[in-house]
């Protein structure tokens, strides 16, 4: 007996570790060796290799496929149809194992529908990846990053929402307050939302 779920059309394949409450939806494919937390989702026709780790409450939408090298902190949110790589210069008569570069998206980010996270970048916490981006360099925390290739063009707080220019201040919608750290921002220490 399993305490998660898995469609009838789905495959999880022996040595996959799930956690409880996780939800695997149609033709979707988990390998031996990949790690899914609690309470995740995953949509129709997702592919999760080996080698993957992917923390709690992560949810992942239609047709993405996580490849090896990928790290999934708690509460990421992955559009439909988004894409991680992790070969810098795929050839098909070339064999580049050996040559995965590692991609971590950390707690909280959410990566738009059909944006591509290209290998060996990091996502930092409650970054926010538009639409159609291309990621191709570190993303810091709390940046709302846009365009091809992707540039950082505003802030965002926690709850999703947009903040101010400057990205320091109280957020209009929940009222976290942030303040600059260098060339990024960070929460305010002790305050609350």
């Amino acid at each position: 007996m399993t305490d998660y779920f898995v469609h009838e059309s789905a495959y999880v394949d022996d040595g996959a570790v799930i956690g409880a409450g996780s939800k695997i939806w149609h033709f979707s494919h988990v390998l031996p060796g990949a790690v899914i937390g609690e309470r995740c989702n995953l949509g129709q026709n997702v592919v999760v290799m080996s080698g993957t780790r992917m923390g709690n409450n992560v949810k992942v939408q239609n047709n993405v496929s996580i490849y090896e090298g990928v790290e999934i902190e708690d509460d990421v949110f992955c559009g439909p149809s988004m894409v991680f790589t992790n070969v810098v210069n795929p050839r098909s008569h070339v064999s580049r194992k050996h040559e995965y570069r590692r991609t971590l998206v950390r707690r909280g980010a959410s990566i738009g529908a059909n944006a591509t996270i290209v290998c060996g970048a990091t996502l930092g916490e409650y970054a926010f990846v538009g639409a159609g981006a291309v990621i191709t360099k570190d993303v810091p925390a709390y940046a709302l990053m846009a365009g091809v290739p992707a540039r950082r063009i505003g802030w965002m707080c926690q709850c999703g929402e947009r903040l101010g220019v400057s990205g320091a201040g109280k957020c209009e919608a929940c009222g976290m307050e942030f303040e600059r750290d260098g060339d990024g921002i960070r929460p305010v220490s002790g305050a609350a939302a």
